[in-house]
């Protein structure tokens, strides 16, 4: 039997070694099918990375489907199943790297807009693709370029559908209706190397920081709301010492991350931090680095949309949540713009043996397709 018209796509894309930044003709594919049904294609290259706008009208509203054509490096590949550039189904699921982040997405979101278009050809605004293939790294030359181009041309999304891997047990059955900031400190605690004998010749920095990052791992930022989870301090990384068991270092490097509500602002978390350091007495340095500020869409048409799209489909109401790492939706929210994510069970992404179940595939793009079909029919 053939494979339906999202699974063949699937395939297709799939089948491309697009490691980022690399996006291996997976973008080509997308425009000649959205050139076919009537969309402007704009591509933006920027640096390494390779990026496209396409639309379709020029009314309000204007919505948008976001993506990434890019994925993470395969990994161990003795520890697949199958290759993971080959895509290959087994029980009804579908295997190889990007199967859920996020190729089998986009294929959705090309055959939902194909349908929806061919029952629909003079729909109300416009219909557009932001799709990059600088996601999965660095993420400076990707959405957020585009972004800032189209907001230069005052050319401004209205609603959007990110593809992300949203749900947790079936497709559906979790939408992000927003993010969590994150700003991450790089923390330099000067002190004086010496001898461990003579400690009185010394001032060793991780004795000296201590106090200070125990005050800083016990204090209570905020207390979230309803949407997002009181904001969070974690040290993922240390370093310090010459590897001596008798010499006492004279810098302690520490590496801290927020993960941040909307009831905070990096602004103040950043003078809260640099308070509790001063109050203990360090001599430091502080870099810090904001990957993406929190965004929520908790009101409006597409959210509307979206969960009854999903309902529709799953005879269930989805879960609203804002958990996880940052996604391009951050990017897109600056515009004032509506932002949902909604994409396949996230179980497998970024492991080997990454999988996603071909009936999600089917009922998401119907997803797709209804929430046009509300919006835009």
């Amino acid at each position: 039997m053939a494979d339906s018209p999202v699974l063949a796509l699937a395939k297709d894309i799939m089948s491309r070694e697009s490691v980022t930044p690399v996006d291996a003709g997976c973008q080509d594919v997308m425009i000649a099918r959205l050139k076919a049904i009537g969309f402007t294609i704009e591509p933006m290259v920027f640096e390494d990375t390779t990026n496209f706008w396409a639309r379709r009208g020029t009314e309000a509203p204007l919505f948008c489907f976001a993506g990434h054509t890019d994925v993470v490096p395969a990994g161990p590949l003795e520890q697949w199943h199958t290759p993971p550039f080959e895509p290959t189904v087994i029980d009804d699921y579908l295997h190889g790297r990007g199967a859920a982040d996020m190729k089998g997405s986009l294929a959705c979101m090309v055959v939902a807009v194909e349908r929806f278009i061919a029952e629909n050809p003079n729909h109300k605004g416009s219909i557009a693709f932001l799709i990059t293939s600088d996601e999965e790294g660095p993420f400076i030359n990707g959405t957020t370029r585009v972004v800032d181009t189209l907001m230069e041309r005052n050319e401004l999304i209205d609603m959007c559908i990110v593809g992300e891997p949203s749900s947790t047990h079936a497709v559906g059955d979790v939408v992000k209706n927003g993010r969590r900031g994150s700003i991450t400190g790089d923390l330099v605690i000067k002190g004086t190397q010496g001898h461990v004998a003579y400690p009185q010749l010394a001032n060793n920095p991780i004795h000296q920081a201590l106090p200070a990052l125990a005050e800083l791992a016990a204090t209570t930022w905020d207390n979230g709301n309803e949407f997002f989870p009181p904001t969070s301090f974690q040290i993922p990384n240390v370093a310090s010492g010459t590897g001596a068991s008798n010499v006492i270092p004279g810098e302690f490097n520490v590496q801290f991350n927020f993960r941040f509500s909307t009831e905070v602002t990096d602004t103040e978390l950043k003078r809260r931090v640099h308070s509790i350091l001063d109050a203990h007495g360090l001599d430091y340095d502080l870099k810090w680095t904001l990957s993406g500020q929190p965004f929520l869409t908790g009101t409006g048409d597409l959210l509307n949309a979206v969960v009854d799209a999903v309902k529709e489909v799953n005879h269930q109401k989805p879960e609203l949540l804002t958990t996880g790492g940052t996604s391009d939706g951050r990017f897109i929210a600056q515009m004032g713009s509506q932002v949902i994510e909604l994409g396949p069970v996230n179980a497998t992404i970024h492991k080997v043996n990454e999988c996603v179940k071909i009936p999600d595939l089917e009922k998401l793009t119907d997803m797709y397709q209804k929430v046009m079909e509300k919006l835009l029919a």
